[in-house]
């Protein structure tokens, strides 16, 4: 989730991690069933998301999910399978089906209490950092998960265009029900969307992001097809996709900005409290309350604060942090590149300098190959660092996106800094950690190809706490950039929380983060947009973080000369991601079983 480098291969050798397993009992086959006929019915449910798990099976099909009868067939869907699972005695299953029925069972009623919000989130159908409208592009586009390698991947991929028009009309009557009660998208949001959608409106197919596909025909298609396929993407695009953005922007620019909100948080819509706390749930999969973690990140704001105090003195810097973020953020030679290229040979020299040591860290590391792109035009000035899954096959790689608005002004130490960057989007973090899941034919595909944000970002966050150990940070300034990562993960404790809890205003919030942090007002104002977008998600990174920190310290303090961090670190990776509560229960296990 495009200059390519260097792949990240097979194994770096040393000692396999202690993969799910049975302990001395057998797995259930019927509990097995029941995971294996779930997953090939939600994949039928939402064929985007298996078409990014390289599932083919539905890669033509796009499902109308703005309509109230795909609600509530979700919703039997959640329980039927709620309802199947609690037919087991969980304490009859082995030790690993255990763990992936605590998984299930969690997946499946926080799913259904979502649905249960009196706030429907339906009534805001997208955003201006994610949802159909930017999946159409990407998937279309050539350059993601959609395949484009037969004369069928064609054709498959005109089908899921027919279904956008239907799907665009659906959406523009959820957005005015929203209007009508009240549950509408900031205008800050709203005036970022417009010029996305209106880049998809041309004139000339051959200029459309979609036009991309046909311009790399594979060479064994006959003439005819090669014909064939090249007049159906125009027409495609001239008669249904262009006019699908056009409505969408025209809807938005007249219609709705005149009654988009003036206020930035949840907490200002009916019912917004309510559902900023079940956001805070899901994203965290933890009890905390919107409080205790505004006052988590306070405390942690403050302790990153005195480090970065500390780097300040250690180079000499006169003057107080504030002046120090602005000599890091202004100083020209932390600006050293030209060219996109040069940013992203940046990175490869990054992956180098660490690759000897990831041996010392990692018994296990992903055959799945690895690359960093620029990301696209389109969507970089709202977009922020990314990384989007390669296929569990290893035939796509996995994809770290880099917004390179400027090369010029691409700051290798400021927000976001470029070690700690690459820590955490790249190697070890999302690549790996999601690479090995994905790759792990022992879990069941729920477990194989799901995600919980709070383990898997609260890993990627975790990465960059390990650049002194992969033998990166030895530049003062560098590791004061890492410190500046971290304390951003933690300002998004407070202003996650101040925006929809709290009654802080945008601007508030965006001059919080620029106090208190390296960055630019355009970086600061993207992510507190991308927050009011998407509630509770930010939280996920430092709460998840702290708690692989917190089990890190109790291992090594129980193990002693036991401890194996490669080992640690193998055993976490191996079960995939899974809500924070199981996984400590399943790494209390395995320090247990160091014993």
């Amino acid at each position: 989730m495009p200059g390519a480098f260097a792949l990240v291969q097979a194994s770096q050798g040393g000692k396999a991690p202690d993969l799910p397993r049975a302990t001395g009992v057998s797995a259930s086959a019927p509990l097995a069933a029941l995971f294996e006929k779930y997953w090939d019915e939600q994949a039928s449910l939402f064929p985007f998301a298996a078409t990014a798990q390289g599932d083919s099976r539905y890669n033509d099909q796009l499902p109308n999910d703005q309509t109230r009868a795909f609600r509530q067939q979700q919703q039997r869907f959640y329980q039927q399978y709620l309802t199947s699972l609690q037919k087991f005695d969980r304490a009859k299953l082995s030790a690993e089906d255990q763990v992936s029925y605590d998984v299930f069972r969690y997946q499946l009623e926080t799913s259904l209490e979502g649905q249960q919000l009196k706030l429907q989130r339906w009534l805001m159908p997208f955003g201006q950092t994610g949802g159909l409208p930017q999946a159409m592009a990407q998937f279309g586009s050539g350059m993601a998960a959609q395949p484009f390698k037969t004369a069928k991947d064609y054709d498959n991929w005109l089908s899921r265009v027919h279904g956008f028009t239907a799907w665009t009309d659906s959406a523009i009557a959820n957005f005015r029900q929203g209007m009508a009660s009240g549950v509408v998208l900031p205008k800050a949001l709203v005036v970022k969307m417009i010029p996305q959608l209106e880049a998809m409106i041309v004139s000339d197919p051959a200029k459309s992001l979609f036009y991309g596909p046909t311009t790399k025909l594979p060479a064994t298609l006959p003439a005819a097809d090669k014909t064939r396929l090249t007049n159906a993407y125009q027409q495609a695009i001239l008669t249904e996709l262009v006019p699908a953005f056009q409505k969408l922007s025209s809807f938005l620019k007249n219609e709705y900005l005149p009654k988009a909100r003036t206020t930035s948080g949840f907490g200002d819509l009916p019912n917004g409290p309510e559902a900023y706390r079940y956001a805070v749930k899901y994203s965290t999969t933890t009890a905390k309350t919107p409080e205790e973690i505004y006052q988590t990140g306070l405390s942690e704001v403050k302790r990153l604060r005195t480090e970065l105090e500390a780097v300040k003195k250690q180079v000499g810097f006169q003057g107080d942090l504030p002046a120090f973020f602005a000599y890091m953020k202004n100083e020209p030679k932390f600006r050293p590149y030209k060219t996109p290229q040069e940013v992203l040979d940046g990175f490869e020299a990054i992956h180098q300098r660490m690759a000897p040591n990831l041996k010392k860290m990692f018994g296990r590391t992903p055959k799945t190959p690895f690359e960093v792109r620029q990301t696209e035009a389109y969507r970089a000035a709202s977009a922020s660092a990314q990384y989007m899954a390669g296929s569990p096959d290893g035939s796509r790689a996995g994809v770290f996106y880099v917004p390179i608005l400027d090369a010029t002004q691409y700051n290798v130490t400021s927000l976001p800094p470029m070690e700690d960057m690459f820590l955490h989007e790249a190697i070890p973090g999302h690549h790996y950690q999601i690479s090995l899941q994905n790759e792990n034919t022992a879990l069941p595909k729920f477990r194989r190809f799901g995600g919980y944000s709070a383990f898997s970002e609260g890993w990627a966050l975790y990465c960059e706490s390990l650049g002194k150990e992969l033998g990166l940070y030895t530049d003062p300034y560098q590791y004061a950039g890492s410190l500046g990562g971290e304390i951003h993960r933690a300002i998004r404790l407070v202003v996650d929380v101040g925006l929809h809890a709290k009654g802080m205003t945008r601007e508030e919030a965006i001059k919080y983060m620029m106090d208190n942090e390296v960055i630019s007002e355009q970086l600061a104002t993207a992510e507190v947009e991308r927050y009011m977008s998407n509630p509770g998600q930010a939280l996920s990174y430092k709460i998840g973080q702290l708690k692989i920190l917190e089990w890190r310290a109790r291992y090594e303090k129980q193990l002693g000369k036991k401890f194996d961090l490669r080992a640690f670190h193998d055993e976490l990776l191996a079960g995939g991601a899974m809500p924070l509560a199981v996984a400590e229960r399943r790494m209390d296990a395995w320090a247990a079983r160091q014993k």
